[in-house]
This record gives C-alpha cells, structure tokens and sequence, in this order.
C-alpha cells in the first residue's frame, strides 16, 4: 500500500497539471484577497480590518486553493481514463480498491498543501494591508492558527473527495465541470433558496471550517445574504466531507472501479 501511494504522489510531483492548479489556486487566492482587502473599510462593502469579520472576509480568500483541490482530485482519478494510463494501472497494481484507496491517500497529501499554500497566501495578504493601515489583528493566534488548521484539513478532504467523484464518474472534462457548476452555482443557489440546509452543503462546509463565514465563498444569492444558520463544528464539518469521501469511494469501488476498461 506504501508502495502505490508513492507511486501516486511520484505521479503529482512529475506532473504540470499539479503545479499549474496550484498556481492557479495562489494566483486567485492573492488577487481576491487583495481585491477583498482594498474595499475594506468604514461604510465600505468590506468591514475595516480592524475588525474580525473584515479580517476573516480577507482570509476567505483561501478558499480558492481548496477548489483547487478538488480540481486536483478529479484529475487523479479521472485523467487515468482520459490519457488512456489506466490500464497499465491496473496491470501493475491488479487490486483495484487499492489503487482508489492509494488515489485518495496521495491526494489528501497533496490538497493539505493546496489548503496549506492558500492560507499562507490569504494570511499575508490580510495581515499586510492590516499592518499598512496601522491597525491592531483583531483576530488572536491562536484563532488564526485554527483557521489554518481548517484550510488544510478542508482542502484534504476535498481533494479525497475529487479522486472518488472522478473513479466514480471516469470523464475529466465532465467532472471537472461538476465541480465548479456544484461549488459556484448549485450550492449558492440551495443556500440562497434553502437557508437551514447550508451548513451542511459540503464545499460551504469546507470553507468555514478556514474560517469563512457562511455564504462567504459562495457566488449568487447565497453570497452575502442573511443567514439565521450557524456553521458545523469543526469535528462535525470534518466528519462530514470525511463520510463523504468514503460513500464515493465505496460506491465507485462497487460501481465503475471494477468495470472494464476501453
């Protein structure tokens, strides 16, 4: 087993695919956030960042490297089918379960570093243009820290995610597209329309567990509209995403894992 996850995560290290999401996630992690921190003030769309909602609205920005990460995922898993690879795959490692399981594990790795890179990014940004203004941090250490903790611990599990929703669909392109339709467009709809229920959509739940506020990573009616829902726990959040990924992955190990491959 130690074996194919080295294998796994020997494929993201030699892959342009990896660097250029990663790339991607940093690139729009920086431009929202500094966006984010340039509109921030009294009477602004953006609390000032003296305060803790203006500051977390700027780390919010991090989300974007856990999008990522699912991204990421999805290409893990379904890019073996795409480029044809899958079959040398399976002959090398016959288990198939093994394989997915491997998949997961390497991609878990890697989404941390996606999350880990976002945080560090959004971090800077927020604390950068709060120091220029000549503000105090009105968020604690320690707070920051959990933060940090969630952003890595979100992007995991979102990437865990993707390899299982790529195994269990097999098409790249199609995938690809379901993640970002789903993350932008259906769960700020449900959220907007269906408020008791966004706590529990899972890239919603992904984002607070960083820190963002509810609606607060979402594009549409849920973004910035009132919210009488708390967040989940973390531990709840976490366990969440976590049964997720392992419903997929056992339904695409029952389903479309062991199908033949074209």
């Amino acid at each position: 087993m130690n074996r194919l996850i080295g294998v796994e995560l020997l494929k993201l290290r030699t892959t342009r695919l990896s660097y250029g999401l990663l790339a991607t996630g940093a690139g729009l992690t920086a431009l929202f956030c500094v966006l984010e921190a340039s509109r921030s003030g009294p009477g602004k769309a953006v609390a000032p960042l003296y305060t803790s909602p203006g500051l977390t609205s700027v780390i919010a920005g991090g989300t974007w490297a856990l999008l990522m990460a699912a991204v990421l995922g999805t290409t893990m898993s379904s890019g073996e089918f795409r480029h044809s690879t899958a079959t040398l795959t399976y002959l090398a490692a016959p288990h198939r379960g093994r394989v997915l399981a491997a998949k997961m594990a390497a991609g878990t790795v890697a989404g941390a570093v996606f999350g880990l890179a976002g945080y560090l990014i959004a971090l800077g940004v927020a604390l950068g243009f709060t120091a220029s203004r000549g503000y105090q941090v009105p968020v604690g250490d320690a707070t920051l820290a959990r933060f940090g903790i969630g952003h890595v611990v979100a992007a995991a599990l979102l990437a865990a995610i993707g390899v299982a929703l790529g195994s269990l669909i097999r098409s790249q392109l199609a995938t690809v597209i379901g993640v970002f339709l789903w993350t932008i467009v259906i769960e700020s709809l449900l959220g907007g329309l269906f408020n008791a229920a966004q706590p529990y959509l899972p890239y919603t739940a992904a984002t607070t567990l960083g820190g963002t506020q509810l609606g607060g990573a979402a594009f549409g009616p849920a973004h910035g509209a009132p919210s009488t829902a708390t967040p989940l726990p973390f531990a709840a959040a976490t366990a969440l995403l976590a049964a997720l990924a392992m419903v997929l992955a056992l339904l695409a190990d029952r389903t479309t894992v062991a199908r033949d491959v074209s």
